[in-house]
Formats: C-alpha cells, sequence, structure tokens
C-alpha cells in the first residue's frame, strides 16, 4: 500500500532539472538523493504491517496481563493518515496559470501583429531626410498641428503674456 501510494506522486526529474538555476544545481541534486533514499525505503516496506506474534509474548513475559493490556491497546491504536487538501488548490492554481499563459500568448500574438505592422509602415515609409513636412503629417497624423486647439502654436496669445 504504501509503495502504490508513492507510485501516485511521482515526480518528473528531468522536468524539475530543466528548470533549476545553475546556482541551485547542488541543492537539487541533494534533494534528489534524499527522495530517491526515502523512495527505496518506502518501497521496501510490506504492504501490509507485519502481524505481532502475541502468544509468543505471552510465554516470553513474566508479568501476567501486561502482554493483555498491550494487546488491547495496540488494537485500539488508530493512527490518523494525513489527508491531501493541497492537491485540488494546486490543481486549481495550475490550470488558471494555464488559462493565464494561453491568454498571454494570445494577446501577445495580437501585439506582434500590431507590431509587425508598424515595422511595414516603418520599412516602406519615405526615408526622414526626403520628406516633406506634408509626409511627414500623413505619415504620422500625430505631428499633424491642430490649429483649432493651438491657433498661434508656436507663439502665445497675446492675452497669456
Amino acid at each position: 500500500m504504501a509503495a502504490r501510494r508513492f507510485a501516485t506522486k511521482a515526480l518528473d526529474w528531468v522536468a524539475f532539472a530543466e528548470r533549476v538555476p545553475p546556482n541551485q544545481r547542488g541543492m537539487f541534486n541533494a534533494l534528489k538523493t534524499r527522495s530517491d533514499a526515502i523512495g527505496g525505503k518506502l518501497a521496501g516496506l510490506p504492504e501490509t504491517p507485519v502481524k505481532i506474534d502475541w502468544a509468543f509474548y505471552q510465554g516470553a513475559v513474566a508479568r501476567a496481563g501486561m502482554v493483555a493490556e498491550f494487546e488491547q491497546k495496540f488494537s485500539v491504536l488508530q493512527i490518523p493518515e494525513p489527508v491531501d487538501t493541497q492537491t485540488a488548490l494546486i490543481d486549481t492554481q495550475e490550470a488558471e496559470a494555464n488559462k493565464n499563459a494561453l491568454a498571454y500568448a494570445e494577446e501577445s500574438k495580437a501585439r506582434i501583429a500590431a507590431y509587425e505592422a508598424e515595422l511595414a509602415k516603418f520599412q516602406n515609409m519615405i526615408p526622414f531626410d526626403q520628406m516633406t513636412i506634408d509626409d511627414l503629417n500623413d505619415t504620422f497624423p500625430e505631428t499633424k498641428l491642430d490649429k483649432v486647439k493651438y491657433p498661434y502654436w508656436p507663439h502665445k496669445p497675446i492675452a497669456d503674456l
């Protein structure tokens, strides 16, 4: 049972190693070695615990009633197994991270298309040293003066002096 539980929680060490920075490689190797040692010990354990031979101990222990008392207490003993409360939360976070990554990739594709269109505009425009003011205003509309908003540009109105 222990070996089966351990097998369901196996790590992908190759994928994990790809994400470890070079300055933390020693710590990663120590973690993997320790994990492999614990996994080996856990895999070596039997599926069910070994049964206690209470009759042998009743014959070997001189004090009467001690083995019966231990047997009664041992039969009542229940060791709780920890409940996994984090896997569902981690799976939810992973799904959300995947969704965010896909959305970011789609947004990036849209930005790339806009940047490529802008790059094509720059590649196809007249060189700056050959442009007239009208060519500049046609290529970059934001450079055109707004006579309604700034009627006296570049001078200030006389009332403001």
